[in-house]
């Protein structure tokens, strides 16, 4: 029996990675297990958890239920993109200065959800952060510092984009 494989280009964080998958590979082992972003978690595999979490071409998606060959000439941004280890982004700075995370499962779908939410609205309220972030479980925390965060994270970025 022989195995049906396709060859894929992603651009992952701005690189682009070719690699032969079978069809029903997921978007999330792709990237996991044959790229390694071990960014993105393989939590529910349902898409009710909201862990594997990436951006593609621009818009979140849950990589858990979205085949790899879907993504075939796709942009992919996993958590890994975000920000650099020496400067990180507003958001993943304010989750680490609110206590937005606890064990960190959750934290790299949380954080690019909320990118995603920031982008279409850069200035929300509490209660738009909270419906954004409902896909996305957290076992750990209230989601209080998680929003705080958020909040915190569209107030800096607003004021460094007045700044510009």
């Amino acid at each position: 029996m022989t195995t049906d494989t396709h060859e894929i280009t992603l651009t992952v964080n701005g690189t682009t990675r070719e690699l032969r998958v079978e069809p029903r590979t997921l978007l999330i082992h792709a990237l996991r297990d044959e790229l390694g972003y071990t960014g993105p978690k393989v939590g529910c595999e349902t898409t009710l958890c909201g862990a594997c979490t990436v951006h593609v071409d621009g818009k979140p998606v849950k990589s858990c239920t979205m085949l790899a060959v879907q993504a075939d000439g796709a942009d992919v941004t996993t958590v890994e993109g975000l920000g650099e280890a020496d400067e990180l982004h507003p958001l993943q700075t304010a989750f680490q200065e609110e206590h937005g995370l606890q064990c960190g499962y959750c934290t790299p779908g949380m954080l690019l959800t909320a990118l995603s939410l920031l982008e279409d609205e850069p200035d929300p309220t509490r209660a738009e952060i909270r419906e954004a972030l409902e896909g996305n479980l957290c076992r750990c925390t209230g989601y209080q510092n998680i929003v705080d965060a958020v909040e915190t994270a569209a107030a800096r970025m607003n004021a460094a984009e007045g700044a510009d």
